[in-house]
């Protein structure tokens, strides 16, 4: 499922087409994704113009004119595509019509924003701009670990006394936002801590440690346009490439990547997910 960085590479695509555009015609062309759609969906985004696009953990925020928000969740194969404009030296023309295109926004000045989505786990809602964080997909969120309120005296203070695996305390959305499954073996990686440390247990100078290290993995891998290992597409298309840069994920058996480490790489299942570790350099 797509994690931060891929969610923000989507999102700065499909800024240009869509920031400060009108949406002249919206199709919806199905009565739901993993939810229904809201009543009249394609009726509430005709004319509307989009007055700005954000990110909130892995969702999509495009806040429209006559404050009202739609909400845009790309699942586990949602893809948000942009054609009819130009990217870079480049013009993407509009692609035939495919069978998983659900809702398509036809903008003004020419460009086309279509979410394909095989699978239809994504989902999509409106909601008022004003109550957003109260909506339920949004509620109770933790903070943006790029952000302001994120630092190493608000980590430090979560995780005390947590007796859960360390992956896990990170993985949880209420205390931060957008992190998934590759980036946190990642950042347990460089930070040289075992993710099945229990949270507690680990001293608060360690845990301080972790705050740069998640803003420079997440900040190395939205530079390099996300992880692609499945579905995952930028929003021309495009694919990104931070997975050629891995040091444990999706590494097992290969020698550990840390300087000065003969360890190997190993994949054990925590809570039914791949975790990927050294054993010999986390500790």
């Amino acid at each position: 499922m797509p994690e931060l960085p891929e969610v923000e590479t989507v999102r700065r695509g499909l800024a240009p087409a869509m920031e400060g555009a009108v949406i002249e015609t919206a199709h919806v062309n199905r009565p739901d994704l993993r939810w229904p759609f809201p009543e009249r969906m394609a009726e509430r985004l005709t004319g509307r113009r989009v007055e700005r696009l954000r990110r909130r953990s892995k969702y999509i925020l495009a806040d429209l004119e006559g404050d009202e928000t739609l909400i845009v969740h790309l699942g586990m194969s949602g893809r948000m595509t942009v054609s009819g404009v130009r990217l870079g030296r480049f013009h993407v023309d509009h692609p035939a019509p495919a069978k998983h295109d659900h809702v398509v926004l036809e903008m003004a000045g020419g460009a086309r924003v279509t979410f394909n989505d095989p699978r239809r786990f994504g989902a999509m809602d409106l909601a008022p701009t004003a109550t957003l964080e109260q909506h339920r997909l949004l509620r109770g969120i933790g903070p943006e670990p790029l952000g302001n309120t994120f630092d190493e005296t608000y980590l430090t203070e979560r995780l005390a006394g947590r007796a859960v695996p360390v992956k896990a305390a990170l993985l949880d959305q209420k205390i931060v936002a957008g992190l998934g499954n590759i980036y946190v073996c990642e950042v347990l990686h460089r930070a040289g801590i075992d993710p099945r440390r229990k949270a507690g247990r680990i001293a608060p100078a360690r845990v301080a440690t972790l705050v740069p290290l998640i803003r420079e993995v997440l900040e190395e891998a939205i530079a390099s346009g996300g992880s692609s290992l499945k579905d995952y597409r930028q929003a021309d298309g495009a694919m990104g490439y931070f997975q050629h840069g891995f040091r444990v994920y999706d590494r097992a058996g290969e020698g550990c990547a840390t300087e000065g480490c003969d360890g190997t790489v190993e994949r054990i299942v925590q809570s039914g997910r791949s975790t990927f570790l050294c054993r010999h350099c986390q500790r």
